[in-house]
């Protein structure tokens, strides 16, 4: 099992800036996929950002120039630095990981964004 503890959210008002951790510990072999996804109320989830291991980023477009996905793999952890806060960035923040094949999510961080 994969344990993930997700750290940084908080209320923030419009053009400012928070980052998201998010670590991994437990049984850890070789993950190969970290993202982040977020779900605002009445909607569905959906991707932010997801970095592999093999490099390379990858970003939805309501984000793309604002925030910056990174991961550091001697410590498991992924962060996500957001910049330019919009009120519609406000949401529950969850991290992801997939390691062989199964798919790990933490318990969610609320990031609020005030107009």
């Amino acid at each position: 099992q994969v344990q993930l503890a997700e750290s940084g959210g908080g209320l923030v008002q419009a053009g400012g800036s928070l980052r998201l951790s998010c670590a991994a510990s437990g049984s850890i072999f070789s993950i190969n996929y970290m993202g982040w996804y977020r779900q605002a109320p009445g909607k569905q989830r959906e991707l932010v950002a997801a970095i592999p291991s093999g490099g390379g980023t990858n970003y939805a477009d309501s984000v793309k120039g604002r925030f910056t996905i990174s991961r550091d793999n001697a410590k498991n952890t992924v962060y996500l630095q957001m910049s330019s806060l919009k009120p519609e960035d406000t949401a529950v923040y969850y991290c992801n990981v997939l390691q062989w094949g199964h798919s790990y999510w933490g318990q969610g961080t609320q990031v609020t964004v005030s107009s």
